[in-house]
């Protein structure tokens, strides 16, 4: 350690008083010397240079674990299939999201949005990938894909020019145009348990910033695809070897750095560093950011849809089936041949009826059940036809705007053709969504008619109860006039007719409600398809060879249902869109290909969501880096890797060693009593904290009894070193180890021991300056503030850290027990004997 001025001034002065000790040799004289120096040389101090801010014991082990990019919150998944946020303070809970049948279990992989609003999940059981607002816990969006997820990261295009700042200005400038989509209706929350109330206003907030984020997905069978904003897939990338273990797509867009785990028979598994050029996404950028974010309307404006239509199903209740059921039981059961049309129409002319339909009205319909139907009819037409109105045209009106803009782009085809832009599949997609418009508007219709024969029909039913149980009829409904009655003999007609192939199909005659059928998710025709006889401007189109097969006329379905319809628009916008995710995807081409090494069978029952090696792209300077160990190979170094972003520009040093043999500091009292300075650590877990710093999970070799250490790696000086590796290609890494340069470290205080704690794995926010560091058993965390010193060092000897540190321990579940609602017995109060029952079954 060097001496400052002062500090040497005082041992010199001490020095020159040796001549007057009573010594008798040189050697005494020289020893005098030394053990003067150490008392007046100032100790080097262990105080940690990070705080502890919480610790918990978890009753399932950990997962995955990710820092909120924007915010003091970490969120968990845990094998249970549960997903948790904790604040960093006391690692207070703030939300749990349980498992779903509906999104699957099995949690696999976690991501967050750049701006934080926003959380990823991926569910390997279900093969989908869910996005959960991170303010509430709701699900916003999900999507199926065809393999599982191992690994997702989500990161946000920091490229600036003038062209993408125009448009991040103008982007709104649909609003100018649209009206605000209507809020959905708080009185219903959907079937399936997955979306709660009100989350119109949630679903549009999907799209966040404007600037370009994309989600990256790897799984296994060389699965990765991009998602633009989350949503959007914006390529499907073929070609890559094994299963992808970590992603980093760079912020510049010119290349995707994966690992991958390639399995061969009869081998172990061997870890690959691969560097995808994807340049045409970095060339047309500007491109690639108008059309994703136009895509990404789209399919949020069909998420939009698919909700009103939900709240449109739940309005229609099965109340209204009960005319149709109890008609069919009244046909099988009657004695008569006579038609259920005529028994209603001899009601209406003379006002008599037979026994068997005075028992099915008085009996099974009575006068307090007809009124019931009736409310129940009026509210639910109302209902849906309020949401056709203001949600389904309003949602179809913005889909086609967004739609007609991308036609445009697509007819650009010096800046949007290498896209894969089609204009004929977007020309599709615009007459799929005007066939979903009209089949809106048909039921609109559809609506208007029943309300107004339902409303005469019940009204003359009714008045015609009353005087079969000879009540009093209020002199209101006892007028009726001539058209009134011809209304209701043409209601009867043509609601009330027998049908043999519908009784086959559906197990009723009759079908005298006519709107659930528009509503049913079904591939079978409508059962009362609408009358369009008559219909002059139809028979204008049949008999006009020219506007017959017209591109500028959408086809109307008028015999399949509106979810029918609703299908197959889904379906043609998604041949829509898959078109350019397809071209992008074959444009993007393997660049760098470089075994690593070999993990041993032994190893395999480790959790793999945490292993090495780990991502990281500085932004600054344009530079993929990945670092990792070979502990079979040498167990005390670690590994740092990078490379340019742009595939093809050589890095110097691209790889080198990091010596952690003697990486921390000891004091001189350690040596002086005798305890060896050369304390071996391995490494368990790396990540990057920033671009200059590795934060590390070291752990002491079997023989030193010094536990696991957090410590903080400057890696300036492991950058600097000017060996070069040459690489053979034809070798994996570890089969060439030896000629690696390496560089040794020494630390001060930039670091911490971990202890009562086998600490194995680490999760780092570098903006945040935050760390949560994971036991072996996956259960036992504890969270730190990186930057700041420990207050309660400065104020205790060193002895006193351990105690400290389980005081402070005692005292966090008391209100962790309050926040998150007793996840412990007790209000979440745990008393000394069960933690340190805990730690010793972690430590064993």
């Amino acid at each position: 350690m060097q001496l400052g001025p002062s500090q040497f001034r005082s041992i010199c002065s001490v020095t020159v008083l040796v001549p007057r000790v009573n010594v008798k040799s040189l050697q005494q004289t020289k020893r005098f010397v030394m053990e003067t120096r150490i008392m007046n040389t100032p100790q080097p101090t262990k105080m940690p240079a990070f705080r502890q801010v919480g610790e918990k014991q978890l009753p399932n082990p950990v997962l995955c674990m990710a820092w909120s990019p924007k915010r003091d919150l970490i969120a968990l998944a845990n094998t249970a299939g549960e997903l948790l946020l904790h604040r960093l303070a006391n690692f207070q809970r703030v939300w749990s999201l349980p498992p779903n049948e509906n999104t699957g279990k099995e949690i696999t992989a976690l991501a967050w949005r750049p701006d934080g609003k926003i959380l990823a999940f991926s569910l390997g059981d279900t093969k989908v990938v869910v996005l959960c607002d991170a303010e509430k816990a709701e699900i916003l969006h999900l999507f199926p894909l065809e393999n599982p997820v191992s690994c997702m990261h989500w990161m946000e295009v920091l490229e600036e020019s003038s062209v993408l700042n125009s448009f991040y200005t103008s982007e709104d400038e649909s609003n100018l145009f649209l009206p605000k989509l209507p809020t959905l209706p708080k009185s219903y929350s959907t079937t399936s348990k997955i979306f709660s109330e009100e989350k119109s206003d949630e679903i549009l907030n999907l799209l966040g910033e404007v600037r370009l984020n994309i989600l990256v997905l790897g799984g296994g069978s060389g699965f990765v695809e991009l998602y633009a904003y989350g949503m959007y897939k914006i390529a499907t990338l073929p070609g890559v070897p094994g299963t992808c273990s970590s992603l980093c797509l760079s912020s510049d867009l010119k290349s995707l750095s994966i690992i991958t785990e390639i399995r061969s028979a009869g081998n172990d598994p061997e870890i690959c560093y691969i560097q995808l050029d994807t340049g045409l996404l970095s060339d047309c950028l500007p491109e690639v950011t108008r059309m994703a974010r136009k895509f990404t309307h789209i399919s949020t404006l069909l998420q939009y849809l698919r909700l009103s239509l939900t709240c449109m199903c739940e309005a229609w209740e099965d109340i209204l089936m009960q005319m149709d059921l109890r008609l069919t039981k009244f046909v099988q059961e009657k004695n008569t041949s006579t038609q259920v049309q005529d028994e209603f129409l001899e009601l209406l002319l003379w006002g008599q009826s037979s026994p068997e339909l005075q028992a099915l009205l008085m009996n099974q319909l009575t006068v307090k059940g007809l009124k019931k139907l009736g409310q129940s009819i009026e509210t639910s037409y109302s209902s849906i036809q309020k949401l056709v109105i203001s949600h389904l045209q309003s949602g179809s009106e913005a889909l086609l705007y967004h739609l007609s803009e991308v036609k445009g782009m697509s007819l650009w085809k010096q800046k949007f053709q290498p896209l894969g832009l089609d204009s004929a599949a977007i020309e599709d997609a615009i007459t799929a969504v005007g066939s979903f418009t009209l089949k809106a508007n048909e039921l609109l219709q559809v609506i208007d008619k029943s309300m107004k024969n339902f409303k005469a029909f019940f009204r003359w039913l009714y008045v015609a109860m009353l005087r079969m149980s000879e009540e009093h009829v209020p002199p209101e409904l006892n007028k009726m006039t001539q058209k009134d009655i011809a209304f209701v003999a043409d209601f009867l007609s043509e609601h009330f007719s027998e049908n043999e192939e519908l009784f086959d199909r559906k197990g009723k005659y009759f079908n005298v409600e006519r709107v659930g059928q528009y509503l049913k998710d079904e591939d079978e025709d409508l059962v009362s398809p609408p009358n369009t006889k008559g219909n002059q401007w139809l028979k204008f189109l049949q008999e006009s060879t020219h506007l017959k097969e017209s591109p500028l006329l959408f086809p109307s379905y008028s015999q399949k249902s509106l979810h029918f319809v609703k299908r197959m628009m889904e379906g043609v916008i998604e041949l829509c869109l898959q078109k350019p995710a397809e071209v992008i995807g074959k444009s993007v081409k393997q660049a760098v290909c470089l075994p690593l090494y070999t993990v041993p069978e032994s190893s395999e029952n480790t959790p793999r969501l945490f292993e090495l090696p780990s991502l990281y792209n500085d932004k600054k300077t344009n530079m993929h880096y990945g670092v990792f160990c070979m502990p079979e190979i040498s167990p005390c170094k670690l590994y740092l890797l990078r490379k340019f972003t742009d595939p093809f520009r050589p890095v110097p040093n691209a790889l080198m060693a990091i010596d952690l043999s003697n990486v921390l500091s000891h004091s001189i009292d350690d040596d002086a009593a005798g305890a060896s300075s050369d304390c071996v650590y391995s490494c368990q877990d790396a990540r990057f904290y920033d671009d200059e710093t590795l934060t590390v999970v070291l752990r002491a070799s079997e023989e030193d009894n010094r536990g696991r250490v957090l410590a903080q790696l400057p890696l300036g000086s492991a950058l600097s070193c000017e060996e070069e590796f040459n690489w053979d290609p034809s070798l994996r890494l570890d089969q060439q180890s030896g000629a690696i340069p390496v560089k040794g470290l020494v630390l001060e205080n930039q670091w911490r021991d971990l202890e009562n704690m086998k600490a194995q794995f680490v999760a780092v926010n570098g903006i945040r300056k935050v760390a949560c560091v994971l036991s072996s058993n996956l259960r036992h965390v504890r969270v730190y503030e990186m930057d700041v010193e420990d207050e309660e060092d400065e104020e205790r000897p060193e002895s006193q850290n351990a105690s400290s540190d389980q005081d402070g321990l005692e005292e966090t579940p008391a209100i962790q027990g309050e926040a998150e609602g007793g996840e412990t017995e007790g209000g979440g109060q745990r008393s000394k004997e069960q933690l340190e029952s805990g730690e010793a079954l972690e430590l064993s």
